[in-house]
């Protein structure tokens, strides 16, 4: 994964309104007498543009910053799940209401690492979790894995996670960069939950 890790009168004489009111009419350019004025019409032309691209600019940075943002899968760690160079929509607004779930596929920022990564939650703050020959255990119960993963044969002595932290793995699990090797992860350092796989268009999920 890299950092980049893609959304509106009648008239009456003599009388004034104070109302505001959008004109209909065309901008023509047109001054003394009837002359078209180019400098004028460059002029209209420069400021419709603003008050067309300016807001264009501030939405796409306010969804981008608090709503979601598109990234892309590098690397083997989330087969055969996710895999290379398939483009992903990240939500980043989930979690202002709601904690991660355990099996929310996450973008996590960490502060050790260049780039992004993407990574499934397998345990929750409070939990204990343990690996015993490549079988996940959560407070000393097997966890039944739904989707597809690598099982490799790898075990890990039980761990404590702490309040707001999260305990996450790789689908591809021999051959994957992730919490048997970093840790568990704050909070903090997830910027949002894998919400669709948009393409290629025939592999197109929701998660």
């Amino acid at each position: 994964m890299n950092k980049h890790l893609n959304p509106y009168e009648s008239n009456q004489d003599e009388q004034t309104s104070s109302e505001s009111t959008l004109s209909t009419e065309p901008a023509t350019g047109v001054e003394n007498g009837g002359n078209r004025s180019g400098d004028t019409t460059w002029k209209t032309i420069f400021s419709d543009m603003l008050q067309v691209i300016i807001p264009a600019l501030l939405l796409a940075l306010i969804v981008h910053l608090f709503l979601a943002q598109a990234t892309v899968v590098y690397g083997q760690s989330m087969e055969p799940n996710l895999v290379q160079y398939q483009r992903l929509v990240v939500d980043k607004l989930s979690y202002r209401f709601h904690p991660p779930q355990r099996d929310d596929i996450v973008v996590l920022d960490l502060p050790q690492m260049d780039e992004m990564l993407v990574k499934r939650v397998v345990g929750l703050p409070g939990e204990t979790v343990s690996i015993n020959d490549g079988v996940l255990y959560i407070d000393g119960v097997a966890h039944p894995e739904a989707f597809p993963h690598d099982t490799v044969a790898y075990d890990m002595a039980p761990i404590v996670l702490p309040p707001l932290y999260y305990f996450v793995l790789g689908d591809n699990r021999g051959n994957s960069n992730d919490s048997r090797s970093f840790g568990p992860v704050h909070r903090d350092s997830i910027v949002g939950r894998v919400w669709l796989r948009y393409w290629p268009l025939d592999q197109a999920t929701i998660f």
